[in-house]
């Protein structure tokens, strides 16, 4: 579906100062005061604009490459758009103040490692996103203050990246690499399992030294809700949908946003049932928690993917990947450097542009390339919180900007990073000869 490189060289470098302007504008959005989603559009028309004004091709021919393109962008749309959905439907019925209460810890460093081991797992199982929003909803439950929230939302992001690292499941880079058989489901789980855990543990132990105290949780439980009639269905409901997308896509072969979509149907009908007789009751049905949810970020989200897709579709990834390939002598070299471009450029694409790269023959399957691939794509995404769907989960519930995370979150995060990727290093070997 792609251009050639030879047909796009004229208005490539235009499509890419587009995104590069776009991409500052976003990143300076505090001070240029323009939503992120206005300027995120903006940036996906402009680039398209650009490449469909390539005369190389026919306008049935841009058409046919930008139908595909948004199709792919959609899915992920779809999937957030249910997710924030589902769990805004369990927050309007209080569903999440039961499991709150029981998550009451008064200190904040114990607070710290609990939350941060709970998502961990939490997103091996679900995927990254899901987990995030999940967490961040409960946290918001609990830490009042703004500053401190967005401190430990900041440290779940990195926690639901890199539990997404070590599974197939976990992260859309990793399941990438698995459905085109660079991977396996016990290579990579052995493999990465010690070195995206011990990595986490670095960034924990730098969080650490941030926080002290205690959280006042009498204060805090005298200002806690009731929980709304049926909360507590709703909750469990809400995480057996969440929990069943990805084995909705094992039993199924769907993409993962029809998993998300069934469960939202069930909850659809399930809150419509339990409350359609009840006058009073109208604000718990999803037609009136619809209007609750941040479009915007789902429009920030398509203007950032469709910008991206104009960069592949105008060979603009290839190209970089190409330039990797003959400027580095050292292959393992590759990963690393495509993971930490993962943090601006979405890391599916990157991803892909590598598979495309190399095949089998080059590096076999469960090889060090790929695991490291799988490993950095997954972990690369949260030094900046534009890089993974994670991060862009708590721009959307907090509010979190862009320098704010730069400021507090980037370091920990390549903490994570390094480590993870120096772990996997001396580990690798003995891991290995256990599997052999």
């Amino acid at each position: 579906m792609d251009y050639s490189v030879e047909e796009i060289t004229h208005h490539a470098s235009w499509v890419l100062a587009i995104f590069l302007i776009g991409y500052v504008a976003i990143v300076i959005e505090e001070l240029v005061k323009f939503n992120k989603a206005a300027t995120a559009l903006l940036m996906a028309i402009g680039c398209w604009v650009l490449l469909f004004a390539e005369p190389a091709e026919s306008v049935q021919r841009h058409t046919t490459i930008l139908t595909f393109q948004m199709f792919k962008v959609s899915q992920v749309l779809f999937f957030l758009l249910g997710a924030l959905t589902i769990v805004e439907i369990v927050n309007v019925h209080k569903g999440f103040q039961s499991i709150t209460n029981k998550l009451m810890i008064r200190s904040k460093r114990r607070m710290l490692w609990t939350s941060g081991f709970v998502t961990f797992f939490l997103s091996a199982v679900l995927d990254n996103l899901t987990t995030t929003i999940v967490m961040v909803s409960l946290i918001t439950k609990i830490i009042e203050n703004r500053e401190e929230r967005l401190l430990y939302g900041g440290m779940i992001v990195v926690a639901a990246n890199a539990g997404g690292a070590w599974t197939p499941i976990g992260d859309v880079a990793t399941t990438l690499l698995w459905i085109n058989g660079q991977i396996t489901t016990v290579g990579v789980v052995r493999d990465l399992f010690l070195p995206s855990l011990l990595g986490f543990i670095a960034c924990l132990i730098w969080f650490t030294f941030k926080v002290n105290g205690e959280f006042d949780i009498k204060e805090t439980n005298q200002n806690q809700p009731q929980v709304e009639p049926g909360g507590n269905l709703v909750l469990i409901l809400g995480i057996c949908c969440l929990i069943f997308v990805p084995i909705f896509r094992i039993l199924t072969d769907l993409p993962p946003y029809m998993g998300m979509m069934f469960g939202l149907g069930i909850m659809w009908v399930v809150t419509d049932l339990l409350h359609y007789r009840y006058e009073d009751r109208n604000h718990l049905r999803v037609t009136s928690v619809l209007p609750k949810v941040d479009v915007s970020v789902i429009l920030f989200y398509l203007g950032v993917l469709l910008s991206i897709n104009a960069l592949e579709s105008a060979g603009l990834l290839r190209q970089m990947a190409e330039w990797l390939n003959s400027h580095i002598p050292n292959p393992l070299q590759i990963p690393v450097l495509v993971g930490l471009v993962s943090s601006v450029v979405d890391n599916v694409s990157l991803v892909a542009a590598t598979i495309g790269m190399y095949d089998l023959k080059t590096f076999g399957v469960d090889s060090t390339f790929w695991q490291i691939a799988a490993y950095c794509a997954g972990t690369g995404g949260s030094i900046l919180i534009v890089g993974s769907a994670a991060g862009i989960a708590l721009m959307a519930l907090e509010r979190c900007s862009f320098m704010w995370y730069m400021r507090n979150i980037t370091i920990p995060a390549s903490i994570t990073y390094f480590a993870g990727i120096a772990f996997y290093l001396l580990l690798s070997p003995f891991t290995r000869s256990l599997g052999s």
